[in-house]
């Protein structure tokens, strides 16, 4: 089936001509489905009608239904769980930040990587999504909730470098300036270490921020977290990692989810600064979401603070990530996971 979302706008001018419809009708839908968040045909007046019925048959849009809404007694924080036109559903999650409203994007239905912390991955891999899904994921929101969309990190569910192409596409998408005008600066890309697609990202030329899954200082502790790491070891990881700053210019964000009694120690503090001292880097620590039974437990405060505070006195650049959306299941898979058991 054809899908609108998926195509650029030039693509979308083929298309129109393909059906004797005027190609500089392709501005005028995109008009309405980037700027005015118009998603149905019937409602694009500027078009003939003969065109509208036309497209209606020949390519009719399918704009995901949204399943579940939750909202965090903040607002700062909202959950999507939209089903896609094949009755799959995807996750997406809005943050509102003091420089603005940053999305959460899935790039998969289901995860194959299987980090045991997450819930991603619980129901199996299902499928890739396309460069149009993950757009209407952004619409959604400007729909739903607010027009004013900042930046975007995917990483929401799924690994985004399995669905390379997919996520390629969609990143040159939404950076056009008929689309979202988003700026490659303002997007952030999460990866679990998949090593060659690593290296084939900082070849691309698109200075978008890349941030690394660490959660171990060692491969050994690593592969407790992360099966991932059997097949690409610590070390390679951050080779890749460092080859995309010298390519890209652009200083890689390492993240450290914090597991009690698994990687918060002052020994693992210590194994991770040795390996991380001296380089551009920025170690986001992240004290689990344990509100979702996947057999790991949040760190005490005291340890938590411990880890940050020895990181710092090291003279590392080290963030400590303010908890955001725990309430209403805002971890990767959450949501959907507990809609589909239910």
């Amino acid at each position: 089936m054809v899908n609108v979302f998926d195509m650029t706008k030039l693509q979308l001018e083929e298309f129109l001509e393909t059906y004797n419809i005027k190609k500089f009708r392709a501005s005028q839908i995109f008009q309405y489905i980037y700027k005015q968040g118009i998603t149905d045909w019937d409602d694009m007046i500027l078009l003939p009608k003969k065109d509208r019925e036309l497209l209606q048959e020949k390519a009719p849009i399918y704009f995901p239904e949204v399943m579940d809404r939750l909202e965090s007694s903040d607002g700062r924080t909202v959950k999507l769980l939209l089903r896609m036109a094949d009755g799959n559903t995807v996750e997406s999650v809005m943050m509102k930040h003091d420089y603005g409203n940053s999305i959460c994007v899935s790039t998969q239905v289901g995860c194959s990587v299987k980090c045991v912390f997450c819930a991603s991955a619980k129901n199996g891999f299902i499928r890739n999504l396309t460069a149009g899904e993950m757009i209407v994921q952004l619409l959604a929101f400007k729909k739903q909730v607010t027009p004013e969309l900042h930046s975007l990190v995917l990483m929401g569910t799924g690994e985004p470098l399995l669905n390379y192409e997919n996520v390629l596409r969609f990143l040159h998408m939404i950076h056009e300036k008929e689309t979202f005008y988003m700026g490659y600066r303002n997007i952030t890309l999460s990866t679990a270490g998949i090593v060659p697609r690593m290296y084939d990202l900082a070849e691309e030329g698109i200075p978008i921020t890349l941030a690394v899954s660490l959660h171990a200082p060692t491969t050994d502790i690593r592969k407790e977290l992360m099966p991932i790491a059997n097949t690409y070891p610590l070390e390679e990881v951050i080779m890749a990692a460092d080859n995309y700053f010298v390519k890209t210019g652009r200083k890689v964000t390492y993240e450290y989810i914090l597991v009690k009694n698994v990687n918060c120690s002052i020994a693992c503090a210590e194994m991770l600064t040795r390996i991380m001292k001296g380089k551009n880097i920025l170690i986001n620590i992240i004290p689990i979401n344990d509100n979702y039974d996947v057999g790991l437990r949040k760190p005490s405060q005291m340890e938590i603070n411990r880890f940050f505070s020895y990181l710092q006195k090291q003279g590392l650049n080290v963030t400590l990530r303010k908890e955001m959306g725990s309430q209403i299941q805002a971890a990767c898979g959450q949501l959907r996971i507990k809609r589909e058991n239910i």
